[in-house]
């Protein structure tokens, strides 16, 4: 699985194959796909953290049931845009993770992306209880929806 830019997602996806938003936490990993014509991001249920093998075959698996055929994941830096411990975490992530897939990654900022999720989810009227279960699959689907949206922009620009 190489690592790539954003552009270079979408001529890498075969025909029909859609795009999976991860938002890697520590104890669940949110996770949202795209349509096919790579417009919109829709949640999917959190895969409960256990051990990287596990994860990675809870995801591997909902991938095959998405046709995903390329992934975007938050990459959590700090505000100023340095990268701390977690989004070493998530580089070392990926690092394993191609060892089992030849899926193309992009990295995403995901500054404020749970934030906005959760303003989100508070302006749906979502119980604090239903939120807390929800909070990182809609962040999943803030990071991918905001790919998407470049994507949609970069293509309009060519």
């Amino acid at each position: 699985m190489p690592v790539v830019e954003l552009s270079e997602l979408p001529p890498q996806l075969e025909q029909g194959k859609t795009l999976a938003g991860l938002d890697l936490g520590t104890k669940t990993i949110g996770l949202a796909v795209s349509d096919r014509g790579l417009r919109l991001a829709t949640p999917r249920p959190v895969v409960m953290r256990k051990k990287f093998t596990q994860d990675a075959e809870a995801l591997l698996a909902a991938f095959a049931r998405d046709t995903v055929g390329g992934i975007v994941i938050g990459l959590p830096v700090n505000m100023d845009g340095s990268e701390g411990p977690r989004a070493q975490s998530t580089r070392a992530f990926i690092r394993n993770f191609e060892r089992l897939s030849d899926l193309p990654v992009a990295f995403w900022d995901e500054r404020m992306s749970t934030v906005a999720a959760e303003r989100v989810l508070i302006e749906m009227d979502v119980s604090r209880k239903k939120r807390a279960e929800r909070i990182d699959s809609a962040a999943a689907a803030f990071i991918l929806q905001g790919a998407l949206d470049r994507l949609k922009t970069l293509e309009e620009r060519d």
